[in-house]
């Protein structure tokens, strides 16, 4: 048997999560209410590094570097399927027209850290020994 049938698998992306960031989010019946995160494709993700690009001048010569917090928000807007951080309910009451900026505004520090592990997580940016080195870290 040919060891290439292991590598025709279907893609991830698309694959969804719920992820309670916080219990301050709360429906009706006072339950926490989930966020929806999906896996993405790496050339989705590579539009969105593109995207986050910036030209900084290193010894007086231009060089293209990624912005990583532009990046992360990039890619927290692509993942986050619930809420619609686009919706422009949210973006006004959030005070902002950009949806990129929704979740900073929205969600405490650790909130959004949480909600950007699990994206991390879900697309496999994260893996089990990233985990285990953070444990021991702790």
């Amino acid at each position: 048997m040919s060891a290439l049938k292991a590598f025709l698998q279907p893609v991830m992306a698309g694959v969804t999560k719920e992820v309670i960031v916080s219990n301050r989010f709360k429906d009706e019946e006072g339950n926490a209410v989930p966020f929806v995160i999906k896996a993405i494709t790496q050339k989705e993700n590579e539009k969105l590094a593109r995207m986050s690009r910036k030209t900084v001048n290193v010894n007086g010569s231009p060089v293209e570097k990624l912005d990583n917090l532009l990046y992360t928000k990039r890619l927290v807007l692509a993942c986050v399927q619930e809420p619609d951080f686009s919706a422009q309910e949210m973006c006004n009451y959030y005070g902002t027209e950009d949806p990129l900026d929704v979740p900073s505004q929205m969600l405490s520090i650790g909130e959004y850290n949480r909600l950007s592990e699990a994206i991390l997580e879900l697309n496999g940016m994260k893996d089990a020994e990233d985990k285990l080195e953070e444990a021991k870290n702790s």
